[in-house]
This record gives structure tokens, C-alpha cells and sequence, in this order.
């Protein structure tokens, strides 16, 4: 028989730390700049007041899911889609390149 267990708890980095509170007062401030109050964000976001709460503190525990139905709920989920876009991935395109047959100079 299986033995449920609880997942480890996940510590980030002091890195993503750092981000995902500054993405949380971001987050804040656009609310305050729609003059949105908590409660009808977190309805149209689809989740409580304490949960948007959380989000602006930039709590690493909250789901993407749920950061981006708050940023959906404000008219900014389009900026997430980009994220990691394959054009601004400037490692991804030097590594892809590299990986390339080169052409030979009678070729060209």
C-alpha cells in the first residue's frame, strides 16, 4: 500500500524572493491606481481577500494560477504571455544558433 505523504516545502531563493514582492507591491499598485478595492478584484480574480493579500506580499506559496487571475482581473495577464517568448530569449537563440551545422566557405 501507498503511504501519502506531504510534499517538501519548497524554500525559493533569495532571488525569487525579491521578484515576487516587488511583482506583489506591483500588483498593489496598479489595484490602487484603478482605485479597485481587495474585495472586487479577488472576486473577479476568483479567489478570497486573504488570498490577494498574500499576492501582494509576494507570497511564493500562492499559485501562478492565481497571480495571473489577479493580473488577468487588472488587464495586465498579456505581459505574462512573454515572459519566457522564444524572441526575447537572448540565451536561447545564441545557444540555438551554436547548435547550427555551419556552412562551409565553398558553399556560400
Amino acid at each position: 500500500m501507498l503511504k501519502h505523504t506531504m510534499p517538501t516545502p519548497h524554500r525559493v531563493s533569495l532571488a525569487v524572493e525579491r521578484t515576487l514582492r516587488k511583482l506583489g507591491a506591483d500588483i498593489r499598485d496598479a489595484r490602487l491606481r484603478r482605485r479597485l478595492s481587495m474585495q472586487l478584484v479577488a472576486d473577479r480574480a476568483r479567489t478570497t481577500r486573504q488570498t490577494l493579500t498574500r499576492i501582494e506580499r509576494g507570497d511564493p506559496a500562492v499559485s501562478m494560477g492565481i497571480y495571473c487571475s489577479v493580473l488577468n482581473a487588472l488587464g495586465l495577464l498579456a505581459g505574462v504571455g512573454m515572459l519566457a517568448d522564444v524572441a526575447t530569449d537572448r540565451v536561447g537563440v545564441e545557444l540555438e544558433a551554436a547548435r547550427l551545422p555551419r556552412r562551409s566557405r565553398e558553399d556560400g
